[in-house]
């Protein structure tokens, strides 16, 4: 049990960090002639759905870097809801099961 412990928050970690190394590139790769905004979004949208939705939006604001994206502004805080939700319910079913 110890070991899905351990594999459950490293999986976590991995894809919070993911997440923000993500948005820290799109940020230092970020020119106003080479926008594909769509692109972008995609993937930090794929990287939120994954778990890293809570590090993407605290890094949006540590940041201050696509703020003024709705879509992104809008989606995040409820994956991140959803995500500790199911990571709550994951921990927890570890915990029952031993």
């Amino acid at each position: 049990m110890i070991l899905l412990c351990i594999l459950l928050s490293t999986y976590i970690l991995a894809v919070n960090f993911y997440g923000f190394r993500l948005l820290l590139s799109q940020k230092n790769a970020h020119t106003p002639e080479n926008r594909d905004e769509r692109k972008e979004n995609g993937k930090l949208l794929l990287a939120g759905i994954l778990g890293g939705a809570l590090a993407v939006y605290i890094s949006m604001f540590v940041m201050k870097y696509r703020l003024e994206n709705c879509i992104l502004m809008l989606a995040l805080p409820l994956l991140a809801v959803i995500n500790v939700y199911c990571f709550y319910l994951g921990f927890r079913g570890i915990f029952l099961i031993w």
